[in-house]
């Protein structure tokens, strides 16, 4: 189905972090801005059902409250204006945290924003609408047995990706600007790749996890996706309440990963990736080993804390789970304790292995996923010569550097079809370089999200 276009999409600014300026000016409103943006969703997001819930009341206030500022010569902030969606296992205050299930639907509401969400509106930013997820954020594919599924903007024939799904597609919609989502095994970079639009998951620990609901609490990372390179950089740097160091992008020694991140891409993400490559100079292979432990490592480790978490629930309220949420969870919850510990171990063994494939390198590179969104009734991809599930699958690429903790960010790259996304992979706190990076090949042309347009 070809996406359904706002014609009134022509009269907003093109990129997200060209609202604060207009806003200082007074070139435009903000409480205008986030009306047109909530009637935007109402009117739209039915075809792609990116959001579960609108900020109707709350986004208006912070929004007169910017405008109120400026008409006063008060700094309204770095992101002032910018509409943002929440994946629904933030906490946001007055509203009931899901994390995507009706198990958690009688839970008493927040008392308080989660962390990240207090920073995002202490620098500007607009909360707008609470966003759609796999349940407890297990899957890669956001299909919701009770909120139904993510379709993918660009087609909506197609998955958005998961966990994250509805802050991915929610930009690529040109729903809001900036989003917050979580990445355990790939869950900002799968969707950030499919849908089109840039996404990062910050090394782990980075960023506070305070007011999010866990998966795996060894694993979880949370942080935003955006609709351009700078308005990433200026999103992190309202998360981390820290300005960034100046970083030349042509400095950084910059490779690719080989063996199991080169095998099974379709031809239009070898195209790609492969033009990627070429613009970054990237003529050298690393190959980091063991990657196929390292996800059966990652598998291990989320099943079983996953199903711990979950366990009480899973006694008493089973029916009320997503049923390929439960039957993963049950199944998490036979594996013995041995192999938890052996896939503990071996992680503690492939960070170190991580850490000496940087030994001679700023920046690996690697596909974020085999190759263009799949279609919802075939939710399948070409691995190995044969035709596997996709949600369970699609983070082939992102599951195995979960082990590490290593920050990734997620590019939108040129293609004649669909999205196809790549994955810059630093060295731990090294943020500074990926957004460097991705500003460069964004100011370049060479890597730009993929919007709808109006």
């Amino acid at each position: 189905m070809k996406p359904n276009i706002n014609p009134a999409l022509s009269a907003l600014p093109r990129r997200s972090h060209e609202i604060p300026h207009l806003i200082r000016s007074q070139s435009l409103s903000a409480v205008t801005l986030t009306q047109h943006i909530l009637s935007d969703i109402k009117q739209r997001d039915p075809l792609y059902n990116t959001t579960t819930r609108l900020l109707t009341q709350r986004a208006l206030s912070y929004a007169q409250n910017i405008d109120n500022k400026v008409k006063n010569g008060v700094d309204p902030g770095p992101l002032a204006g910018i509409a943002f969606g929440i994946k629904d296992l933030f906490d946001v205050t007055g509203e009931v945290t899901t994390a995507g299930s009706k198990v958690l639907a009688d839970a008493p509401p927040a008392s308080q924003d989660a962390v990240l969400v207090h920073r995002l509106i202490k620098a500007g930013a607009i909360p707008v609408a609470l966003t759609n997820m796999d349940e407890f954020a297990y899957g890669f594919a956001t299909d919701n047995a009770h909120h139904g599924p993510t379709h993918n903007p660009h087609d909506t024939a197609r998955l958005a990706g998961g966990s994250s799904g509805g802050s991915a597609a929610g930009i690529a919609a040109r729903f809001f600007g900036l989003s917050l989502g979580s990445d355990t095994n790939g869950s900002i970079r799968v969707p950030a790749s499919l849908c089109g639009v840039w996404g990062l998951r910050a090394t782990q620990g980075r960023l506070p996890t305070q007011g999010s609901y866990p998966f795996v609490t060894s694993l979880d990372t949370v942080g935003p996706f955006a609709d351009s390179a700078e308005g990433l950089t200026l999103c992190f740097e309202a998360l981390t309440e820290e300005k960034l160091s100046p970083v030349t992008p042509s400095s950084l020694n910059i490779a690719r990963l080989g063996g199991w991140f080169s095998d099974n891409m379709s031809p239009s993400m070898q195209t790609a990736f492969n033009t990627l490559a070429n613009t970054l100079h990237a003529t050298r292979t690393v190959h980091i080993p063991e990657i196929a432990r390292a996800r059966a490592a990652a598998f291990i480790i989320s099943a079983s804390e996953g199903a711990a978490l979950h366990l009480d629930h899973l006694r008493h309220r089973a029916d009320e789970f997503d049923p390929a949420v439960r039957d993963r969870l049950l199944a998490g919850a036979l594996i013995p304790a041995p192999s938890i510990t052996k896939a503990h171990r071996f992680r503690s063994w492939f960070r170190r292995a991580m850490h000496e494939a940087f030994n001679h390198t700023d920046i690996l590179l690697a596909p974020a996923v085999v190759g263009e969104a799949p279609r919802f009734d075939q939710p399948l991809i070409h691995v190995n010569g044969a035709m596997i599930s996709a949600r369970a699958n699609l983070g082939l690429y992102t599951q195995p550097l979960t082990l590490a903790g290593f920050p990734v960010l997620t590019l939108p790259m040129p293609s004649p079809g669909l999205p196809l996304g790549a994955q810059l992979i630093a060295k731990p706190g090294r943020e500074d370089q990926l957004l460097a990076l991705a500003q460069s090949l964004e100011h370049s042309g060479a890597a730009q999200a993929r919007l709808l347009q109006p």
